[in-house]
């Protein structure tokens, strides 16, 4: 294959492994040699090689004497799997080219060190915006032992996620739903408050794309006074779901309708969602889809644990003040104190809207 650019190949192996490495990051790796892709690889399940080894693997004999590509700097260390830099120095690579450095502290620029020691030109040039978003979530999990929130919800053009009778089937459009269940696809966890679990009964699974090595994400319920009942379709569907409850009697209601519950009390009789983060996080949560509802996302926002935001817009207006709209809670007093997105995305969804931004700091 000829290699008209190899670190964006690198880039899509990566992203075939979004999902499906926790709590590894994704990551893509390709050599090239006399201008042709000779070996390239992706991150395989925990436990299964890196994207290095693959790479090396793939390649043969031929990986001597040819140049890596590779989105993430290459470990240094002994995990479930050798050093990836002294393979890389093993087979005789002639040069090794990184999109990001790695965060985590257990390598943290160890493996360009080693490579450059060893006499191989190591070149971070930072590489292209998508590079860093795969590893977005690996990089906070890694430095601060929380989830990756993202806040997802579909609206209408004013802003509404259901009629005032509380019909919201469908908002988005069937292009947009299938790109909801892609992220779907690629999180560790997807979360909803028990409003929603209750009014919607969604199953939340990934459905209609393809999940290939990835298995179901973990859902996850907010329902501080533990009301999901026996029959949620949630609870009938392959993969665990998890309750969080403010209280034992709480807990063992929802244990007794077969779905494991975790305790994180906090004021009110409410959940308290730092502590939630805290216990997904140990868990190897590393990313955190949220998709409501209104007081889930509310919560969040306001309390600054949001740390993404993928919003569908659709071409509909819907009309009504008792209509309900994506973020409850209090709000914003002042239009200054809104929170604002940096690093705005625009997708067209054959005639919806997708905008994706970061919470600017305050």
């Amino acid at each position: 294959m000829t290699a008209t650019n190899p670190m964006r190949r690198a880039i899509e192996l990566a992203r075939q492994s979004a999902g499906a490495t926790s709590p590894n990051p994704p990551v893509g790796a390709v050599l090239v040699k006399s201008g042709r892709i000779v070996g390239e690889g992706r991150t395989q399940p925990p436990g299964g090689p890196h994207a290095e080894a693959e790479a090396l693997r793939s390649a043969g004999a031929d990986a001597r004497g040819a140049d890596l590509c590779v989105t993430l700097e290459p470990c240094a260390h002994h995990g479930r799997t050798p050093p990836c830099a002294d393979a890389l120095i093993a087979a005789g690579v002639a040069s090794v080219r990184i999109a990001v450095m790695d965060p985590a502290p257990h390598t943290a620029g160890r493996g360009v060190e080693r490579l450059r020691s060893a006499g191989i030109p190591t070149s971070v040039d930072g590489g292209p915006a998508e590079a860093r978003q795969l590893v977005e979530a690996f990089a906070k999990h890694a430095t601060t032992r929380l989830p990756f929130v993202v806040a997802k919800f579909a609206m209408s053009l004013d802003g509404k996620i259901a009629a005032r009778s509380g019909d919201s089937r469908w908002i988005s459009n069937e292009t947009s739903r299938r790109e909801a269940h892609r992220l779907r696809a690629e999180a560790d966890a997807v979360m909803v408050g028990a409003g929603t679990a209750l009014a919607d009964d969604p199953r939340l699974t990934v459905r209609g794309v393809p999940l290939g090595d990835r298995s179901q994400p973990l859902r996850v319920v907010v329902d501080g006074a533990g009301r999901l009942p026996a029959g949620a379709a949630m609870l009938a569907e392959e993969g665990p779901t998890l309750v969080a409850v403010a209280s034992p009697d709480a807990a063992r209601r929802v244990a007794e309708r077969g779905a494991e519950a975790v305790i994180a009390a906090g004021a009110g009789g409410r959940v308290d969602l730092p502590r939630l983060l805290a216990e997904l996080g140990s868990r190897n949560v590393m990313s955190l889809l949220v998709e409501g509802g209104a007081t889930l996302h509310g919560a969040l926002f306001a309390d600054g644990l949001v740390d993404k935001v993928i919003a569908f817009i659709a071409p509909i207006v819907i009309g009504g003040g008792g209509a309900p709209g994506p973020v409850g809670g209090a709000g914003a007093a002042r239009i200054a104190d809104a929170l604002r997105l940096n690093a705005l995305t625009y997708a067209e969804m054959d005639g919806d809207l997708m905008i994706t931004g970061y919470p600017a700091p305050k």
